[in-house]
């Protein structure tokens, strides 16, 4: 793979520097630079973990004419290591749970990760547009989860059409995903369980790494503009032998779309088997699942303020390949999910504003949830065993007018437990009462 990556490179430089003046006004350079530094600190003598990460991507398109493009883009990490990240918390055994993200979850002492992450066509013309091939796409639950060094890629044919008046029309057919915190394309089944896999309802490990049987995912989505201050976004998974996920979003506009109420409806329902006829091994282990929520937005100014609220039933656990994407609920917060719980109640207050000073523009957003989880000792409505606990984000991005081209971001995590649970480490560590600190340079090309 390695010697791969790097014939990539220099043949994408020879071809570059091989090309005569009017194929370069069809060609198409771009890319980007990072430098991620993470750092976990938990609580007492738990260990605390730190990472230096390195990396980027280089990205070639070549137009072939004003419908029709190919592209090809490497990715890389590199792990610095400051800190031995395969040596775990004495007191509880237990790794880094979010430096190791920044590498190869499956080969976490390898400190060079390379992925040819995208390499497709594409044809535009007239609203119309199609890719096949490997690429990025964002949706609210598959996406590129960019919170790392690599996203995540997916495989495929995706369709998108503009050509209805107010409407947005796209299909998806994907046999393969690449996971973020991993290097290489899997099938759709085993693509979950690169990531932790928590316990089954009944409290046993959950077995469904290296098990899960599903060949292909299908993605629909319709955007519609019913009138100006009425819009309904709608998507829908279905997962072969996993599950199907309708998820519906409709949203009203006030006071000159300065005033947004915004409701949220995920249903899920098993299809086939869930992925092993075998109850120890299965990934989708409840019949169904059901999420309501409801969030309001304002601004004022230059500031944005918001208010949102999910709920999950307790009819059964939420349940989303983490491996897949972020969940774009109304609850989400950067560093923590939601999926792998029922009967759960989430509340997060926002603010954003923009702070201009001379040539300088600090983008601050401000964000405070409050989590209620079913108790720990509950596999059945808490799957990975997080307790109940707030969450405070800050999280603030840097431009200069003279430096276009850096964007450095600060995100700063502090994620203190409430409630009661078992006086017990392995509910502590890497999960509440912690403090983390993120700091990415990036230098676009």
């Amino acid at each position: 793979m390695r010697v791969s990556i790097v014939l990539f490179f220099l043949l994408l430089g020879s071809g570059i520097f091989a090309q005569d003046r009017d194929s370069i006004k069809h060609s198409e350079l771009s890319g980007q630079f990072r430098t991620f530094y993470m750092s976990t600190l938990n609580k007492d003598s738990l260990r605390d973990f730190h990472s230096i990460a390195l990396g980027g991507f280089i990205k070639y398109k070549y137009k072939f004419n004003n419908h029709f493009e190919a592209a090809v883009a490497g990715y890389v990490s590199i792990n610095t290591n400051i800190q031995d990240l395969s040596i775990p918390d004495p007191t509880t055994n237990r790794l880094s749970r979010y430096e190791l993200g920044l590498y190869d979850l499956e080969n976490p002492e390898d400190d060079f990760i390379p992925v040819l992450g995208e390499l497709y066509v594409r044809y535009h013309n007239k609203g119309h547009d199609i890719k096949i091939g490997r690429m990025k796409v964002k949706s609210p639950f598959l996406n590129g989860q960019d919170g790392r060094m690599i996203p995540t890629f997916i495989q495929g044919i995706w369709y998108k059409t503009n050509s209805i008046k107010n409407t947005t029309l796209q299909l998806g057919l994907i046999n393969e995903i690449s996971p973020r915190s991993t290097n290489k394309f899997f099938s759709i089944g085993s693509s979950i369980g690169t990531y932790p896999t928590g316990r089954n309802e009944d409290g046993s490990p959950s077995g469904y790494k290296n098990n899960t049987h599903s060949d292909y995912l299908i993605v629909t989505n319709a955007d519609y503009k019913i009138s100006k201050a009425f819009k309904v976004e709608l998507w829908n998974y279905f997962a072969d032998n996993l599950f199907n996920s309708l998820y519906i979003r409709p949203s009203i506009y006030l006071n000159d779309n300065k005033t947004t109420i915004s409701f949220e409806w995920l249903n899920q329902i098993r299809v086939g088997d869930g992925g092993n006829s075998n109850d120890s091994l299965r990934y989708f282990t409840s019949s169904k699942a059901n999420i309501l929520g409801i969030k309001f937005n304002q601004k004022v100014n230059k500031s944005n303020f918001s208010v949102a609220y999910d709920y999950i039933f307790p009819s059964g656990r939420y349940l989303f390949p983490r491996e897949w994407g972020r969940e774009f609920l109304f609850s989400f917060q950067k560093r923590e999910r939601t999926e792998g719980f029922a009967n759960n109640h989430a509340i997060v207050v926002s603010y954003q504003r923009n702070f201009e000073w001379k040539q300088n523009t600090f983008n601050t957003t401000v964000n405070v949830g409050r989590h209620f989880r079913p108790t720990v000792t509950d596999p059945e409505l808490n799957k990975y065993a997080m307790p109940d606990y707030t969450h405070v984000n800050l999280d603030l991005y840097y431009k200069h007018k003279k430096l276009p081209k850096l964007e450095p971001e600060l995100l700063l995590t502090w994620k203190p437990g409430s409630g009661t649970y078992p006086d017990n480490p392995n509910f502590i560590i890497n999960k509440v009462d912690m403090f983390q600190i993120n700091l990415v340079i990036n230098y676009n090309l």
